[in-house]
């Protein structure tokens, strides 16, 4: 009776795991957040780093927002992911370094949104995965720092936030046109080593 029990435990562990809902658990994920802190000179750089799984077979597009403790956007920006490809980028010297204020942030959110574009306008698409390193102080009052990496947490986009997202980094192009460089970097990831900016 007891290897009756096992059998028809194991029996349905494989079959939740091989049933839809089991795989396709974050695979319809499109939007994902973060933090990061210690943004201080001294400290490691913490980086972002994204995946496009290849499942769609073309090129997606991440788009990074960027806002400081104050809930306040101070960068933004678009970047291409190849199949196969991996972005990397830099919190400190490439995310938050060049943000309409001039102040870079010590801490804050980071949020990405999926998507391609069909017909010519950008739609969630799921197929990017991503994970960020978070620089934390060993103690408070040393100079020492950790570094640990996690998976970027799946969230939820209201088309409210989706708009206002999308409009508040529109409005840093429109303050920050005629500047160089502009606070909103364009790049290309692609599945070779290393990227290129557009």
């Amino acid at each position: 009776m007891k290897k009756l029990g096992l059998f028809l435990l194991a029996t349905a562990a494989l079959a939740l795991l091989f049933s839809g809902s089991a795989l396709a658990q974050g695979d319809l994920s499109y939007y994902f957040v973060t933090y990061y802190s210690n943004n201080v000179s001294g400290a490691p750089d913490a980086t972002v780093r994204i995946i496009n799984d290849g499942d769609t077979g073309g090129n997606l597009y991440a788009a990074f927002f960027v806002f400081d403790d104050s809930q306040e956007m101070q960068a933004c920006g678009v970047c291409t992911i190849t199949p196969d490809g991996l972005l990397s980028e830099d919190v400190k010297t490439q995310l938050a370094n060049n943000t309409l204020t001039g102040k870079v942030p010590s801490r804050g959110v980071i949020k990405v949104f999926a998507f391609d574009f069909v017909l010519f306008a950008p739609v969630p698409a799921a197929g990017l995965h991503g994970w960020a390193t978070h620089i934390e102080r060993a103690t408070p009052t040393s100079g020492v720092y950790a570094t640990t990496e996690a998976p970027l947490a799946d969230s939820n986009l209201s088309e409210g936030e989706g708009t206002a997202l999308f409009n508040l980094c529109n409005y840093l192009l429109e303050l920050g046109s005629g500047r160089e460089p502009s606070p909103v970097p364009r790049k290309t990831a692609t599945s070779s080593l290393g990227g290129r900016y557009d």
